[in-house]
């Protein structure tokens, strides 16, 4: 779908919207309509401009679909065009991807954005909306723990799973072709924490023996109880159970 053929489509539902308009404006000047009925007739305006966005949003994004990169998860983006290679290069990071589908985006008018926060659960929450120009917009969200690996301070786990979230939401709303075995993610998604009621015990615990929290998770290299990984969870009681020996002597 080309820019001209995009904006006769778009043409076309405003003449259809301009119709229901009159239709409406008309009623409207009418003293004895009914006021009900003047809702109606607004809602129904709302659901054909939705229902038209919506298609607007689907045809776009089926025609871009041929135009948009593949991802070789060992190696590259390639993009393909008229089942041509026009374009090459090392694939790495979220900002990678981003560029190559922007242009592509823009030319079939879409938009990226992301929102973050975090989930009930404390995860780092990631969502990727892709907005329209006709006005429909669809979304998908991704929760992550914390990546503390690498010795990375809290606001570095927070950045690394926030890029993380992004890049995979990315490839997610916009069904890009992946082929490859993606090795990167088994660096960039962090291992599971513990639990909430583990890290009850364990706080319960370490609060009955006035211990030292701070000191106690510097001895498990993390930054806090929570962020101490599941697999930990044993070297972390059989620490705490070493406190309550040493204060019963």
């Amino acid at each position: 779908m080309n820019a001209v053929t995009k904006t006769e489509a778009a043409g076309e539902v405003q003449d259809f919207n301009g119709g229901l308009l009159s239709v409406i404006e008309r009623a409207a000047r009418d003293p004895n309509i009914d006021v009900d009925k003047m809702e109606r007739l607004f809602a129904l305006q709302e659901r054909v401009q939705e229902r038209a966005a919506k298609q607007a949003f689907v045809e776009a994004k089926v025609a871009m679909r041929a135009e948009l990169p593949e991802i070789t998860m060992k190696g590259s983006i390639r993009i393909v065009k008229d089942s041509k290679l026009i374009q090459e290069t090392p694939f790495a990071r979220f900002e990678d991807i981003h560029e190559a589908v922007t242009p592509v985006l823009t030319e079939y008018g879409f938009d990226l954005s992301y929102r973050n926060g975090l989930s009930p659960d404390g995860k780092v929450r990631v969502t990727t909306i892709l907005s329209h120009i006709a006005g429909h917009q669809e979304e998908t969200s991704f929760d992550l723990p914390h990546d503390s690996s690498g010795s990375k301070n809290s606001v570095q786990a927070v950045g690394s799973s926030t890029s993380y979230g992004k890049r995979y939401g990315t490839l997610s709303i916009l069904n890009i072709k992946v082929s490859g075995e993606d090795d990167d993610a088994n660096s960039a998604v962090p291992e599971a924490c513990i639990s909430k009621a583990q890290r009850d015990q364990i706080n319960s615990a370490l609060d009955e023996l006035a211990a030292d929290k701070p000191a106690f998770c510097r001895y498990l290299k993390v930054e806090a109880v929570a962020d101490i990984l599941a697999r930990d969870f044993d070297k972390a009681w059989k620490a705490v159970e070493a406190k309550r020996r040493q204060a019963a002597k």
